[in-house]
């Protein structure tokens, strides 16, 4: 069975950082992301990764929020420096197998207070 396991969330003041993990289980993965949704907005993607370790991320977090990956362990980690309050939501880890099948975590609250 599949398992995507987001932990790392939390409250943090604006300027803070935050470290998201996503431990996967069940798949080799060809590629991961992680998206966001905040209150009343459409999930958005924020950044994702391929297995060889190819990055890309949303202008809004470019320079502030890092990708990384550690294939021994199936994990994918984001790391999000100088938060601020726009940054708040619920971010979900996502990936895709390689038979290109599509997995969600369960979300992880991320707030940022002004």
């Amino acid at each position: 069975q599949v398992q995507l396991v987001e932990s790392g969330g939390g409250l943090v003041q604006a300027g803070g950082s935050l470290r998201l993990s996503c431990a996967a289980s069940g798949r080799i993965f060809s590629s991961n992301a992680w998206y966001r949704q905040a209150p009343g907005k459409q999930r958005e993607l924020v950044t994702a990764i391929t297995r060889d370790g190819s990055t890309n991320y949303a202008d809004s977090v470019k320079g502030r929020f890092t990708i990384s990956r550690d294939n021994t362990k199936n994990t994918v980690y984001l790391q999000m420096n100088s938060l601020k309050p726009e940054d708040t939501g619920v971010y979900y880890c996502h990936a895709v197998d390689l038979f290109r099948r599509n997995y969600w975590g369960q979300g992880t609250q991320v707030t940022v207070s002004s």
